[in-house]
């Protein structure tokens, strides 16, 4: 841990460290937290083989936390407890590079806890709350200012030629046995390009976010159970509040694992889709536009559709991206994602009822 303390010093030159220890189990970042005679810190060894512009990703981050404590202050709320603080080091940059490795810091928000699995439908209620109020903050943000930390993230254009890429080169040698499995995402080419043509002609407004809008990624009061904060903002970018959504009822309105190999309970819930559009919308639901409350269902079903082909091509290419396992890993999860959009296909109705209703349409 020698060389942790010489990077926390980095950023705290002038208080005492006491302790240095292993934080969290995230699979991107190694995190730390550091003990001082002043306080807690967080620090953190940035994946720079999947963040390689450093540079880009901390200006992302500082500017979009600067402008969510100026809003919390301007509507009476913590601003230390609402998002995080970063620190700076002696040259004034938030982050530091120590033996070619890029680190960051910042300030501890005690009394929080995260929920990794979802056992309490209202958790869902709650994460809709926070990143609807992440929305709503940051709703006058120009998001044009932001780079794209990962090139692409949701272009689901993109992601349709990079899985036509896996199935023509067929590298692990495994397309004949899911010739049912790639057709159904060929048979759904040209909606991927629904979110992209609206974004390009302006139909949907470019916004701040978050990209990652997993139950883990708020942190939640340990005495009220509330949501505190939004964290994990590394894919904080511009692209469409659809993506944010779409993500969270992607991997939140089923109660079956994100692997399951019986298809037969994995299914779409929508009770489920109802807590979280509620709380969502409750926060941001005035500011949304017509066309993108529109889209919510939508919303839904691509960024399910998207993450079934992106496990399927990384199947095809030999399971070079996403760890596995076990064998057919990235099959599995494939699957699980297409009997979802499956059944996100047959509810869009039931969607759009459910949206209706929260906004008192």
């Amino acid at each position: 841990m020698n060389n942790i303390v010489k990077i926390a010093k980095l950023f705290l030159p002038n208080e005492e460290i006491l302790d240095v220890s292993p934080l969290g189990n995230g699979h991107i970042n190694t995190t730390y937290l550091v003990t001082t005679n002043m306080g807690k810190y967080t620090l953190q060894q940035i994946n720079t083989n999947i963040f390689t512009d450093v540079e880009g990703l901390m200006s992302n981050v500082e500017k979009v936390t600067h402008f969510i404590r100026k809003k919390a202050r301007e509507c009476g709320k913590d601003p230390e407890k609402c998002t995080l603080k970063f620190l700076s080091t002696k040259s004034g940059k938030k982050y530091a590079i120590y033996k070619d490795s890029a680190y960051r810091m910042y300030r501890y928000i005690d009394g929080v806890y995260t929920i990794e699995k979802m056992e309490n439908p209202e958790s869902f209620y709650h994460s809709g709350i926070a990143f609807g109020e992440f929305a709503e903050m940051l709703k006058d943000f120009d998001a044009s200012q932001l780079v794209e930390t990962i090139k692409n993230f949701h272009n689901t254009v993109s992601r349709f030629r990079d899985f036509e890429k896996a199935v023509e080169n067929d590298a692990a040698g495994r397309a004949a046995d899911v010739f049912e499995e790639i057709k159904f995402v060929k048979d759904r080419e040209s909606f991927t390009s629904l979110f992209v043509e609206q974004l390009e002609n302006g139909s949907l407004p470019l916004r701040v976010t978050h990209n990652d809008t997993k139950l883990n990624n708020v942190l939640m009061d340990e005495k009220t159970g509330l949501p505190v904060a939004v964290i994990d903002l590394d894919t904080v970018m511009p692209g469409s509040y659809l993506y944010d959504f779409g993500d969270a009822i992607r991997f939140g309105a089923t109660k079956a694992a994100e692997d399951e190999k019986d298809l037969s309970i994995v299914n779409f819930e929508i009770d489920l889709f109802e807590k979280f559009a509620k709380g969502y919308l409750e926060m941001c639901g005035s500011s949304l536009t017509d066309t993108e409350i529109e889209m919510l269902p939508y919303a839904s079903i691509m960024l399910t559709l998207e993450c079934g082909m992106r496990f399927l091509g990384d199947y095809l290419n030999g399971d070079i991206y996403f760890k596995i396992h076990r064998e057919g890993h990235n099959l599995d999860r494939a699957r699980t994602q297409f009997k979802l959009v499956s059944d996100m296909e047959k509810n869009v109705d039931n969607m759009r009822a459910v949206i209706n209703k929260i906004l008192n349409k």
